[in-house]
């Protein structure tokens, strides 16, 4: 019953999302966005390294894209690039394949796994791990290409 996933701590969640708004100079911005039910998130991010360093969001969708985003903003600062590859996995298995929610300090995901019955609200749920997965790749794309050049003027 849908009642079961927009429970009190998801609204509330959803009603209390730290971080909104945007950086002023973001190494990268991306942009998720659900055909399906028209949600779109947008996050900028900065990373020193592997580990993020600043993050602000634009969060337009359901309240199920609001929680989950919330959620990513209360932690996102301090995790590396392996771990939120690694936690986008995890709870698109959750979603998809039945398997167990993230723990650690990212167990409050498991307040979306009555999501799992829901496969319309997959991609708003995924919409915010999506989007920091694609900023991420693009900073270490930026890199990558920077290291090149480097070499090439180098070498």
């Amino acid at each position: 019953m849908l009642n079961d996933i927009y429970n009190r701590r998801i609204i509330e969640l959803a009603g209390n999302i730290e971080r909104l708004g945007r950086l002023p100079d973001p190494d990268a911005t991306a942009t998720a966005h659900s055909k399906l039910c028209g949600s779109t998130v947008k996050v900028d991010l900065k990373m020193d390294g592997p580990v993020v360093t600043d993050f602000a969001h634009e969060v337009k969708a359901c309240a199920l894209g609001q929680a989950s985003s919330s959620i990513m903003a209360r932690h996102v600062v301090g995790s590396t690039a392996t771990e939120l590859r690694e936690l986008r996995e995890a709870v698109r298995r959750m979603l998809k394949e039945n398997a167990a929610p993230p723990d650690g300090k990212w167990e409050e995901i498991a307040l979306l796994e009555p999501v799992r019955d829901y496969k319309a609200r997959h991609a708003s749920t995924l919409l915010t791990f999506d989007a920091v997965v694609d900023a991420i790749g693009q900073i270490e794309a930026k890199r990558a290409e920077k290291a090149a050049d480097t070499a090439a003027a180098s070498g």
